[in-house]
């Protein structure tokens, strides 16, 4: 593993060949100059990680050569050293930019430290822009594949909402689409080139689930071994897309209103208070108002999530749309496969009638199985799942006939269940996304309904 790269930047002849020697031995690379140029130079040429920077220098002085520094590379973090008499001016260069000061003679040990701690900034630094180059989307409009009335009016709605700075609730039935709406939502906002922050709310524990929200302080819970900025922080100027906020504890529920209400949070285990301008856009594919009836979600925190609500139509009431986003896909997937298939009309009949409980990610999956199936160039019925062409067509919208019997609550249930499970070709992590339930929850009603294999 490379070195560490210090810089110590100092008039004394004496203390800068002492401090180059005995950084030496702690495992550092460093270099030793004594005036405000040369460091400039070694900057420019070498970019160490963390300059070691004295305030009294000869013709340019340690804040002039600070800025400097900053200015050429501001990705290298500075150390200010001092005498007594000049402790004030040190904690001037701190607010123009430096990280720290020591006051000389420093124990080696401390100074030690201090430099850990620097370059635990700089990776930290370095790692918010690796996330904020990789976490601007472009605009998505052009892969809105649809033309039925529900999914113009999406649009449309979409293109009204994405430029102000209104809190946004999206709602829809799981793989409807909901995070490129956010996606496209931010790219078409005054926010579109600073990040665009996805959590994945349910994935998460709850105190790994605040740490990452909100940052940690070093030794804020065992394994903290160092400090770590939140993903709030991560997303400041841009936006955070919050995936499944109905899954949040009341704990974080409370903290997530605080940085609606007042913008700022602190780490765990932190007491400094962050400020930060980040647009908040939230999705659920649970009925949230229900929630707050039975005080399983705060009232106040939905009415400020809830200020512009945004749903997405599930598949089977876009009509036409099926067979548009099913040719799509099949485009798509050629190039990528590098073949050249069709969809013919008898499984096009088949993808027009299913009722898709899984959305627009059900027909993704089940377009790309069947490009895979094929060996010839038309996908015929026998390359799709079983689930399909032994399907019904999707049950009317409207009221049942006069006198036609309803299944029982078990019976819908159970039918609800298996079609899932057949969705997700009995993956049961998937089926339980698409009923909007827990794993756990689900394998209990299997065993109730005898639908264990």
């Amino acid at each position: 593993m490379k070195p560490a790269s210090l810089l110590v930047v100092d008039d004394d002849a004496a203390f800068r060949q002492i401090m180059a020697g005995e950084l030496s031995r702690l495992g550092y690379e460093v270099t030793a100059v004594s005036t405000g140029e040369e460091a400039i130079r070694q900057v420019v040429a070498g970019e160490p990680e963390v300059v070691l920077l004295d305030l009294r220098l000869p013709a340019m002085s340690g804040i002039e050569t600070l800025k400097a520094i900053q200015a050429a590379v501001p990705a290298t973090e500075v150390i200010m050293l001092t005498g007594h008499g000049s402790i004030d001016t040190a904690i001037e260069a701190i607010r123009i930019g430096a990280f720290d000061y020591v006051v000389k003679p420093c124990p080696l040990d401390e100074l030690h430290i201090r430099i850990q701690r620097a370059m635990e900034r700089r990776s930290l630094r370095q790692r918010a822009n690796l996330l904020e180059r990789g976490l601007t989307p472009p605009d998505l409009g052009n892969s809105f594949i649809g033309d039925s009335p529900e999914f113009r009016r999406l649009l449309n709605l979409i293109d009204r909402v994405a430029p102000s700075d209104s809190t946004v609730l999206i709602t829809g039935e799981t793989g409807s689409g909901k995070e490129r709406v956010a996606k496209l939502i931010h790219a078409r906002s005054s926010r579109r080139l600073r990040p665009f922050v996805v959590v994945e709310c349910a994935a998460l524990q709850e105190n790994l689930l605040q740490s990452e929200l909100f940052g940690h302080e070093r030794g804020a819970f065992t394994g903290a071994d160092r400090a770590k900025p939140g993903l709030f922080e991560v997303a400041n100027g841009g936006t955070i897309f919050l995936d499944e906020i109905g899954e949040v504890s009341p704990a974080t529920q409370t903290k997530l209103l605080r940085v609606l209400d007042t913008s700022t949070f602190r780490h765990v285990g932190g007491t400094r208070e962050i400020r930060v301008d980040v647009r908040i856009l939230t999705a659920t594919n649970r009925d949230v108002p229900s929630m707050v009836r039975q005080g399983l979600f705060r009232e106040d925190l939905f009415y400020r999530l809830n200020t512009i609500p945004v749903e997405v139509p599930p598949l089977r009431a876009r009509g036409s749309d099926v067979e548009l986003l099913a040719q799509h896909f099949a485009t798509v997937l050629n190039e990528r496969f590098g073949s050249n298939k069709q969809i013919g009309e008898a499984a096009l009949q088949l993808l027009r009638r299913h009722d898709w409980p899984g959305n627009v990610r059900e027909l993704l999956h089940v377009v790309e199985a069947a490009l895979v199936l094929c060996e010839g160039s038309t996908v015929l019925p026998e390359h799709l799942p079983g689930s399909l062409r032994n399907s019904l067509p999707a049950a009317p919208s409207g009221p049942l006939p006069q006198g036609a019997p309803l299944p029982t609550l078990e019976e819908a249930e159970r039918t609800s269940i298996r079609l899932a499970i057949e969705a997700s070709k009995g993956h049961r992590g998937n089926a339980a996304k698409i009923l909007g339930i827990s794993e756990r929850n689900l394998y209990r009603k299997l065993r109730e309904h005898g639908l264990l294999s």
